[in-house]
């Protein structure tokens, strides 16, 4: 398959790879360069690729943005201007409508770990590779997929129960999420994430679909929105690990099989420290008198995925991968019990 776009900048990759290490991946990840993730990736995994495969694979990871846009990756990584990319699936939904579908399926699973286990045991890492085929050709392996965090929802105004969220003005990307939020009876709105603070504090809106409880923190969102929702009651999403198809065919099998455990030890590992830290903020807090933390019943819970499930399914009509993609999910979360059969 032939990317003209690129090409160019492939052939100044392919003159220049004999005066690097050819067992060095570069990555594009969807991470900013200062993100919490990026760090304690690169200081804590990185590592230990090199470590596990005796040297024979190393792994650089770029931010965001820094060689092509995040929602090109994958005809980058097709082209082999990109060795792979680390990047969440949203930003595809554009190119097949199954990305939407795979990439978060809002107010879905309760934890990352469930959906860390559909796309390693579930099959959601086989639709990843349909949908990837699709735009690519064949020219981009899937590794791995899953989240790694439950984002918190920041709110100005109490939203204690999924009544409470009639009328209600939200910043949500558009698309699925705004769907659902709609038909819940909320008012979604769509502002860029840069102007969060600003229409939370004016009161623009009463909540934000913003990121997870730790960067919320970091960016100050609590002291406009001192009513957060946590753990989350939506957005969790979901990232691809890819490497471009010849790099992963010359592989041996043994370091492939490493490296998609690897990444999915990885993705394991941070889930956990996100969790931890989120909770020790949101703990704090909850223990202030001026920010009250709100963890919504399970049965509100439950009402949202109901009423999500009916966008899910109006969504997955785009396409006869997203409606494949949906049923995999579903299979998925009746096994586990989200669903009765």
């Amino acid at each position: 398959m032939k990317f003209t776009k690129y090409a160019l900048l492939a052939a100044s990759v392919s003159l220049t790879a004999g005066l690097t290490n050819a067992e060095t991946l570069t990555i594009q990840t969807s991470f900013n360069a200062g993100d919490f993730s990026t760090q304690y990736l690169t200081e804590n995994w990185l590592p230990k690729i090199s470590e596990l495969t005796d040297g024979r694979i190393e792994i650089i990871f770029t931010p965001n943005g820094s060689v092509v846009p995040a929602r090109e990756t994958p005809e980058a990584v097709a082209a082999g201007v990109l060795d792979g990319d680390f990047t969440a699936v949203s930003y595809f939904s554009g190119l097949e409508p199954a990305f939407a579908i795979l990439g978060d399926l809002i107010s879905g699973y309760d934890t990352p770990q469930q959906m860390l286990g559909f796309c390693r045991d579930g099959g959601g890492e086989a639709i990843m590779q349909k949908a990837a085929d699709e735009i690519t050709g064949g020219e981009v392996h899937v590794v791995a997929c899953g989240p790694y965090s439950r984002e918190a929802l920041a709110a100005a105004t109490p939203i204690r129960t999924f009544e409470d969220l009639q009328g209600i003005k939200i910043r949500t990307p558009e698309g699925l999420a705004a769907a659902v939020f709609q038909a819940a009876g909320a008012s979604p709105v769509s502002i860029p994430f840069s102007e969060v603070f600003g229409a939370l504090e004016k009161g623009i809106v009463d909540a934000a679909d913003a990121s997870a409880y730790v960067n919320n923190d970091r960016v100050g969102l609590q002291d406009v929105a001192p009513y957060p929702l946590y753990p989350g009651i939506h957005s969790m999403p979901s990232m691809q690990f890819t490497i471009n198809t010849e790099k992963w065919n010359a592989m041996s099998s043994e370091d492939q099989v490493t490296l998609r455990t690897w990444w999915y030890d990885a993705m394991t590992a941070m889930t956990e420290e996100v969790a931890m830290l989120d909770e020790e903020l949101a703990a704090r807090d909850d223990a202030t008198d001026d920010i009250e933390v709100i963890n919504w019943a399970q049965e509100d819970r439950d009402k949202l995925r109901v009423v999500a499930r009916g966008q899910w399914e109006e969504f997955a009509q785009k396409s006869d991968l997203a409606q494949e993609a949906l049923d995999a999910h579903l299979a998925y979360m009746t096994e586990i019990g989200l669903f009765s059969e």
